[in-house]
């Protein structure tokens, strides 16, 4: 495992639309830059309950693999006007290892009114944990989502462009 640079898939559906948009990050960075992939699927997360979770199967290995890398975008869900709870559990039980990284989003949304709600996600990284937070984040609705493919150039531009501002971002911190 490179390191560097970690794309995170926080979504547990098997038809996500927010993991083809981290899919498509992942390979764009990875043609140029040493970078991971990291589904949620693949682990047994429990929910974080401040106590006996920390020590449960995957959390020290997915905590070690973001405590190495410099940057992390996470491709996540929204639902309700709110970033997917996985993403937030994640956080929860991983916590002092999110320290100081560079973090972008990827996010889809059954609709366009909720591009806001990846705010306190955002907030809670850079309030806790003091992460920097990539001003540019990508916010993809329905509509630009085959059945299982994305098909819209202007987000797969933003996507390219979320890209490179973290190989920037990554730089500078």
């Amino acid at each position: 495992m490179s390191g560097e640079f970690l794309i995170i898939s926080t979504s547990l559906n098997p038809e996500s639309r927010s993991r083809l948009l981290a899919r498509e990050a992942f390979q764009v960075l990875s043609k140029d830059q040493p970078a991971d992939w990291l589904d949620l699927r693949d682990f047994d997360l429990p929910l974080c309950d401040g106590n006996e979770a920390y020590s449960a199967p995957g959390v020290g290995q997915i905590g070690e693999q973001i405590g190495r890398a410099k940057c992390i975008l996470m491709g996540i869900p929204i639902y309700n006007y709110a970033s997917g709870s996985s993403a937030k559990n994640l956080i929860e039980l991983t916590g002092r290892a999110w320290s100081g990284k560079v973090v972008g989003f990827l996010c889809a949304a059954g609709g366009r009114a909720s591009y806001m709600s990846i705010m306190g996600l955002a907030n809670s990284l850079m309030l806790d944990f003091r992460s920097v937070i990539i001003p540019r984040f990508v916010y993809a609705d329905r509509s630009v989502f085959g059945e299982d493919d994305l098909f819209d150039e202007t987000v797969q531009t933003r996507i390219k462009e979320l890209c490179e501002a973290a190989v920037k971002f990554s730089k500078l911190v």
